[in-house]
């Protein structure tokens, strides 16, 4: 049996401090579940959600078992594929997202569900499809599901992982789009798609959204907490209409915004209560939802932004710089030097 390499958490606690760089069986295609994918990984990504809820006591406990490896994203080679999977070949291009409750992707081999792959455009580097997978994906489930053509959206994160996959996912759905994000990072986001960008650094954002009206058809929360009040007063700024939503992707949210969050949903209008709905987002795997990324990935309608790029041997490295926070876009790790399939 031949052996692979792989990043392994041995128990819960600083994922930095904690990893370490093992050699593990190679999985086996002769023992692939029905609906399984054996993927050579070529490169991989990070992103909170691999590190954050490993080092909260009692959220650890529920994230798996251990020792685990970390890691969502992916991009890769078919080695294999389960007897049930259709439309996927050994050889093909891939990029996708494993089950969160599972091995993760920080691996040279790693067994991915059909559900969270799709097959790449030729046109489409496998490396760089490595950095898609969540965000995207998070970013598709915001706004794919609650926009029509021409309505105005508006994402309060723009030059995240999920703020720079929102913009180009919004204007490919034929959406305008204005952000908030730093004044350094605004040529990004316009670069990107966005019309229109809020200086959150050196404007109030809560006022500058007040006085462009209500305008916007969808909200996409990308950060979580920051502004506090800003689903408490998304009313001042959203469309009227039941169709309208308030779409909660950032995890980072603060005792404050929780509050105004229950305040918002669980009152009456007249009470302080919105009228506007919110809607937790949490990625879900979905193959259609992949292979639209990917056909949009093969237009050039969506790419990913690199923040930094790090060696397989400098994973310790890639966790310090997203905790570190502040970045424009995603962490690439160079899993295997080559960049064909070797099967």
């Amino acid at each position: 049996m031949s052996n692979c390499r792989a990043w392994r958490i041995p128990v819960p606690g600083n994922v930095s401090a904690n990893l370490e760089l093992v050699t593990i069986p190679r999985p086996s295609a002769d023992h692939l579940d029905k609906h399984a994918v054996l993927v050579q990984v070529v490169s991989a990504s990070i992103y909170k959600g691999d590190w954050f809820p490993i080092e909260i006591g009692g959220i650890s406990k529920i994230m798996g078992s251990y020792p685990r490896s970390p890691g969502y994203d992916f991009g890769g080679y078919v080695v294999a594929v389960g007897r049930k999977v259709t439309g996927v070949n050994p050889g093909d291009p891939v990029f996708g997202r494993m089950d969160p409750f599972k091995q993760g992707s920080l691996a040279e081999y790693i067994v991915a569900p059909f559900e969270g792959l799709a097959v790449l455009p030729s046109n489409v580097d496998p490396r760089l499809a490595g950095t898609v997978g969540t965000c995207a994906l998070a970013a598709y489930q915001a706004i794919a599901p609650f926009v029509e053509p021409g309505d105005k959206v508006l994402i309060n994160g723009g030059s995240g992982g999920v703020g720079t996959f929102g913009i180009q996912i919004a204007r490919a759905l034929g959406c305008s789009v204005t952000v908030t994000c730093s004044a350094e990072k605004a040529q990004l986001c316009k670069d990107l798609g966005a019309e229109d960008v809020i200086d959150y650094k050196h404007e109030d954002v809560m006022t500058a959204l007040r006085q462009r009206g209500k305008i916007f058809a969808h909200v996409v929360d990308a950060i979580g907490g920051s502004p506090t009040d800003l689903f408490l007063g998304c009313d001042n700024f959203i469309l009227p209409g039941k169709k309208r939503h308030f779409a909660q992707v950032g995890g980072g949210i603060t005792g404050a915004s929780y509050v105004n969050t229950v305040v918002g949903t669980q009152l009456p209008h007249f009470l302080g209560g919105t009228r506007t709905k919110t809607k937790s987002i949490i990625a879900t795997n979905t193959h259609e939802d992949m292979k639209q990324i990917a056909v949009w990935m093969g237009e050039g309608k969506v790419k990913p932004v690199i923040d930094s790029t790090f060696s397989f041997e400098q994973v310790p490295d890639a966790f310090a710089r997203h905790k570190k926070g502040g970045m424009a876009g995603k962490i690439l790790i160079d899993v295997v030097e080559s960049k064909e399939y070797a099967g």
